[in-house]
Order: C-alpha cells, then structure tokens, then sequence
C-alpha cells in the first residue's frame, strides 16, 4: 500500500482551496454589490432625468399647442444626450409618444403599457421596447391643476449596462487574482513553518510519538514535573500526582507551580540545580533532582524527577525491626545454649539444687520476653519496632525503656499502624539523637484509658527544647541538632509526626520532660473515631506516666 499524502501536501491543499473558495465567494459578493451599485446610480439618474423633464414649463407648455413633438422633440434629446441615457420618450394620456430617438415612432403609442405613471405612480423596471430590452423609469406629467396629462420615459439598454459593469471588472479580477496568488504562496510558506515546527514529522509519526511519550510517562514510578520558562506547570504524569497528593493531573496544568505544590518543593523545581536534594511534600520525604529543559540552544523551562524517600525508610524501617528481632532470636538463642551447658555441667557434678535455683534464676528467657512482660504491646508491628530503636539505642549507650504500663491492642487497620509505626519511630529517632552518652529515653504507648485513641510519649533527658521555639519545632528544617554530614538534612521527622497527626485529626505537642530533656505527646483518633467526641483527657494521662 502506497504511502499517504503528506502532512505539508495536505496543509497546501486545504489552505489554498481555503483561499480560493475565499477569494471566489468574495469576488462574486463584489460583482454582485457592484452591479447593484451600478443599477442604483442609473435609477437615480433617470428619476432625475424623467422628473426634471416632466417639470420643464417649455414641455408642459408644449401639450397644449397644436403639435407638441415640435417642442418637446429637440429639448428630449439634448437632455438624453446630456444625461447619457439611451431614450427620453414624453407621451400624452393616451400614450402617444411626442419624443423618441427615432424620429419615424413620433406620433406612435408607445409599446408598452403605461398605465401605472399615468395613474400618478412612479415605474422602475425592466421591458422590452421598441429599442430592446431596457433598464427604465416612468414619471407622470402633472398640470397645474394636478392631473396626469402624460409620461415620461428614461432608460438605458440592458447591454450598455452590461458593458458598464463588465469594462469595471477589469481592476476587480486584477486584484481577486493578485490576492489569490498571494494566498497560495502565503499557504505554501505557512506550510514551510508549520513543517519546520514539527521537525518535518508526519501525523502517524508524531501520533505513534505521542503515544510512546504518554506510555512512558506515566508507566515510570519516578514522578516527573515540568514547568515553562514562567514557571507554569506542562507536565506531571501520575507518579509525580500520587506524591503530590493532586487528584487530576490535567486539571493543574498552566497554573504556577507554587499553586499546585508546596513553596519549598516549588523553589527547587524553579531553581533546577543538577543535584539532589531532599525536601518535604505533605508526609512525604522527597529526592528532588532538577535540570534546564533547552531547546536549540535556549532555555524553555525546567523538569524535576521526584523520587519517594518515605517509602524506602519504610522499608528500611521494616528491615531494621526485621534484623531486631532476628538478633534478639539470636541473642535469646545463644543465652538458651549458655543456659543448657550450665544445667548440664551441674547436673554432671550432681548438683541438682543448684541447678533447678540456677533454672529459676533464668527462667525470664531473653530480651523479646523481656519486652513481652514489661510492655503489653500486642501490635506486632509496633513492638517490632520498639525493640530494633532499642537495639539501636544500645549501641549509642543510650537506655531506651518502654513504661510498664503501657498497653496496645493488635491494630487491624494497616494504613493506621502504618501512620503510628511513623509517628513512634520519628520520635524514638528524635529522642534518641538528643540524648548523650548515658542518656535514658523513656517511651509510653497508651490505647486502653480510651478506645478511641492512642496516645503516644516520648520523654528524654537531652538539653530539651527552649520555650521559645516549641511553637516552631514541627516547622521543616527547624532543629536543635546539627547534621551529621553535609549533606543530610535534618529537621523533617517532627514535621512529618505534626503532619501525620493533623491528617488523622490528633494532635502533636512538646513540653518539658520531669528527667529534664523534651516530652513529646502525640494523640492519634483511631480510624472512624469523631474527633470532636474525643475528650483530651487521654494525653494528660499518659503524659504524667513518667
């Protein structure tokens, strides 16, 4: 199968039948106006004509002599002449002519009828007379008294009028052709651009390319955001909108990018530094890494790749609770080998009270039991995590200790255990990070002084956090620590617990701690739970556990 018309060929075509049903449509509009024009100048021409003549005194004198042609005959043909029309007629009443180009119709009745001048009424119109076919006027002649006493009749043939209007055509066509050719070469040059435009594509290639780009774009898990060179938003495929929270992505097109996102991430996508960097979006921890868009040499905007931090601490999260209880398995197991070789050595020297006081003595088993009888969380999940900050803490000679009151039914609902095993983990950091060498981190987790909420505590007896600035510590980027590289940016995780807590319609508050560092208290309405019933009692409570 051949190959299709070509976009360019296509595009000259239609433009110039465009032009050419244009230029026609408007020629035959002015030809048609222009006889129109024409007709109208003859038609007030001879009215003129015919109603001066009809006033003249020497005509109206005229009817009564006893031949009248003899004065009305010369004075007909010097205003026919004058006035450039074809015939000036006069008639009596009767019809009888008095004038007429041809002497020889003197005296003759007219041809045609004329009973509507002689009725007092002006004629224009077209007939056919003695001359031909004429474009005419008919006037009646009026005498003192105010009666019809005859016409008169002006006209011009039809054929002059159709020479008229044909030899002022000339310049008409000359410019209808001069625009047509100016159109077609205006197409073809607009074709030209138009290809130059699109690099030369044809519509199946740029179809198949449109195609390509849209199943690219939002196939990729990296969000992508585009903006112009003012800084309006050309593109944001699904990824980007998931992390971004924006529901319809085409419905944020061509607003500014600080409309459609937060200031900071809208800075960064503006300044299009070719590094990374890590920013805050809602609860979202955010690899940003922007680059220019050029085009030709110039600069046409600037795109950002987005890459989701949240969920690889997720993950990272899950791995570490994963390695903490694997090492507490561990530790428990190598503890349970010591305590066999120990019972069997006393059993060997036949020392069995020894060894049944020895049984006792252990019997609490290792670090997970340990966890199990002190802290009553029964959310997996949660106590998992509990344990690795605590593994963790350890190894930063930093006592972690969950309160022995403390209690947490299995949580069913995954997307709240997820918020709350956020929450409890950027705390615990927190706190942790705060505390020096020796320092001592306590943690309370509460759901049982209310079913509605839980209620989450975290003391620690670092330097704690000045009155002044307690208003601003969940604030991105606001920190008492300093970063521990150049490059890692702190201050985010207290911005993400406040953020967590606003969306669950809780609350997130610091104070100070009875050990001297911070308290950080954070209520969390369990799912379907009408924060406005939710009395504050909760947060009282499990604030003065410590």
């Amino acid at each position: 199968m051949g190959r299709s018309m070509t976009l360019g060929m296509q595009l000259l075509l239609l433009q110039v039948a465009i032009v050419l049903v244009t230029v026609v449509g408007t020629g035959v509009t002015a030809m048609l106006i222009q006889e129109n024009q024409l007709r109208e100048a003859y038609q007030d021409r001879m009215i003129a004509v015919a109603q001066s003549v009809a006033r003249l005194p020497v005509v109206l004198g005229a009817f009564d002599d006893a031949d009248p042609s003899a004065a009305i005959q010369p004075v007909a043909e010097v205003v026919r002449s004058a006035s450039h029309v074809t015939y000036v007629v006069v008639t009596d009443a009767a019809g009888i002519r008095y004038s007429h180009p041809n002497p020889d119709r003197i005296g003759e009745r007219v041809s045609t009828d004329p009973a509507i001048p002689l009725s007092g009424q002006v004629y224009v119109g077209t007939q056919t007379g003695t001359l031909g076919e004429s474009w005419r006027v008919k006037v009646p002649i009026f005498d003192e008294a105010g009666e019809v006493i005859g016409q008169v009749s002006v006209g011009i043939l039809e054929s002059e009028l159709r020479a008229d209007f044909l030899g002022g055509l000339g310049g008409l066509l000359a410019a209808l052709a001069i625009a047509a050719l100016v159109g077609v070469v205006g197409s073809a040059w607009i074709g030209r651009v138009i290809r130059r435009r699109i690099y030369g594509l044809e519509p199946d290639e740029i179809r198949a390319m449109l195609e390509t780009r849209q199943a690219m774009l939002h196939g990729i898990r990296e969000g992508l955001v585009a903006v112009d060179h003012r800084d309006r938003v050309v593109l944001l495929n699904d990824a980007a909108a998931r992390l971004l929270g924006v529901a319809d992505p085409d419905s944020v097109l061509g607003r500014p990018m600080a409309e459609v996102v937060e200031p900071e991430l809208a800075a960064v996508v503006a300044a299009a530094e070719e590094q990374e960097t890590l920013v805050l979006s809602g609860e979202r921890v955010l690899l940003v890494h922007g680059d220019r868009v050029r085009v030709d040499g110039r600069e046409v905007g600037s795109i950002a790749i987005l890459r989701d931090r949240t969920e690889l601490e997720a993950v990272l999260r899950e791995l570490q609770g994963a390695q903490g209880l694997a090492e507490g398995l561990r530790a428990q197991s190598h503890e349970f080998s010591n305590t066999l070789h120990v019972v069997s050595g006393l059993l060997e020297l036949g020392d069995v009270d020894a060894a049944v006081a020895y049984i006792e003595r252990v019997g609490g088993g290792g670090a997970l039991s340990s966890l199990a009888d002190r802290g009553g969380i029964a959310d997996v999940e949660t106590a998992a995590l509990v344990l690795a900050k605590r593994s963790r803490a350890h190894e930063l000679a930093v006592e972690l200790e969950l309160t022995a009151d403390s209690h947490l039914s299995p949580i069913e609902d995954a997307a709240f255990r997820t918020d709350l095993v956020t929450v409890v983990g950027n705390l615990l950091d927190n706190a942790v990070e705060a505390c020096v060498l020796g320092g001592r981190v306590l943690v309370s987790i509460r759901d049982d002084d209310e079913a509605s909420v839980v209620v989450v505590t975290v003391d620690d007896d670092g330097p704690g956090v000045p009155e002044g600035r307690r208003a601003e510590i969940f604030e991105p980027d606001v920190t008492g620590k300093s970063p521990a590289d150049g490059k890692a940016r702190r201050g985010i995780g207290l911005t993400i617990v406040r953020r967590v807590a606003d969306r669950l319609g809780g609350q997130a508050s610091v104070a100070r701690s009875p050990s001297g560092g911070a308290r950080f208290v954070v209520r969390l309405p369990l799912p379907g739970v009408d924060v406005a019933t939710v009395p504050a009692s909760a947060a009282g409570h499990a604030a003065g556990t410590s």
